[in-house]
């Protein structure tokens, strides 16, 4: 009988969770679930995860443990990033967690976040169409994996950037003011230059994969979706002056407008403009014409590693 696995990543924005099983290197994606939890709301400024965060990432959870007994789960890894490595307290979250799944979670570095993002990633592209910068916007960090795909890449690195962070930091009118979207972005840049000298192959790559809920929310706008169609935004093709333009209209409403463009969830519309800030700096930095949407990330490495190592 095939294993069936769960991979669940508690990230600074989203809990999501991947039910999957598969043999012979393929996989199949049985259950694919995300929740705005805001785990990292105020780390920040605070250092330290807030309760009401806490809970909201515990119940969700144990929404996720229900769903993953349904399946039947053999076996199950938990990961938590950016908005875990920045909390003292975050132990409070690792215990709580521990009671509520029956595995503890694991405190991924943003290396080992980048690595498994690139395999999930770049599991189902040509190795002939790479080398692949895979760019992942999480709501603290954003992970950078370079190589040619079908395996581990062949660099990675973690920022300090991500749509909650940038926002949180920066832009506090509504809508942002034009200096604080220019700092947002200042900001931004200057990270991408650490990247380039930790991952000077970055500079190389032929396509650009975006990952998470950032890019997968401006190619969503951008195509008009009134509601998720995982189909049509997966591997979509968004061009650079797409996501400069959805970002002006996005950035020059404030939220009570925003919330009603097609494709953004109104969960996320508080940090979208955040978001683009480091999708539009990368796409300017490394002069790239557009980016390959993905749907596939984290998730899918972790369920990889669990199915086949």
């Amino acid at each position: 009988m095939r294993p069936t696995v769960a991979a669940i990543d508690c990230g600074t924005n989203s809990t999501r969770l991947l039910i999957a099983r598969g043999d012979d290197g393929h996989v199949e994606t049985l259950e694919r679930q995300a929740t705005i939890t805001r785990l990292g709301a105020g780390v920040d400024a605070t250092g330290a995860l807030d309760p009401a965060a806490v809970a909201r990432t515990l119940e969700v959870l144990g929404r996720y443990r229900a769903v993953m007994e349904d399946h039947g789960v053999d076996r199950v890894r938990i990961s938590a990033t950016s908005a875990a490595r920045d909390a003292a307290n975050r132990e409070e979250l690792f215990g709580a967690a521990t009671e509520v799944m029956g595995i503890r979670p694991e405190l991924l570095s943003g290396d080992e976040e980048a690595r498994l993002s690139f395999v999930g990633a770049t599991a189902e592209l040509d190795p002939a169409h790479g080398p692949f910068l895979v760019v992942d916007i999480g709501g603290g960090s954003t992970e950078f994996a370079v190589g040619p795909g079908g395996g581990a890449p062949e660099g990675a690195t973690s920022v300090d950037i991500g749509c909650v962070r940038l926002t949180e930091q920066y832009l506090h009118r509504d809508p942002p003011a034009p200096e604080e979207l220019a700092a947002a972005i200042s900001v931004a840049e200057a990270y991408l230059d650490d990247v380039v000298r930790e991952v000077p192959a970055s500079r190389e790559a032929s396509l650009l994969v975006g990952l998470a809920g950032t890019v997968t929310t401006v190619a969503a706008v951008e195509l008009g979706l009134a509601r998720y169609d995982r189909d049509r935004i997966h591997h979509f093709r968004l061009t650079r002056a797409a996501a400069e333009d959805v970002f002006r209209t996005l950035a020059t409403e404030a939220r009570a407008d925003r919330i009603h463009n097609p494709g953004l969830e109104e969960a996320r519309a508080d940090v979208i403009v955040g978001g683009c800030c480091v999708l539009v700096a990368v796409l300017r930095y490394f002069e790239l014409a557009e980016c390959l949407v993905s749907e596939a990330d984290i998730l899918d490495g972790m369920a990889a590693g669990l199915l086949f190592s």
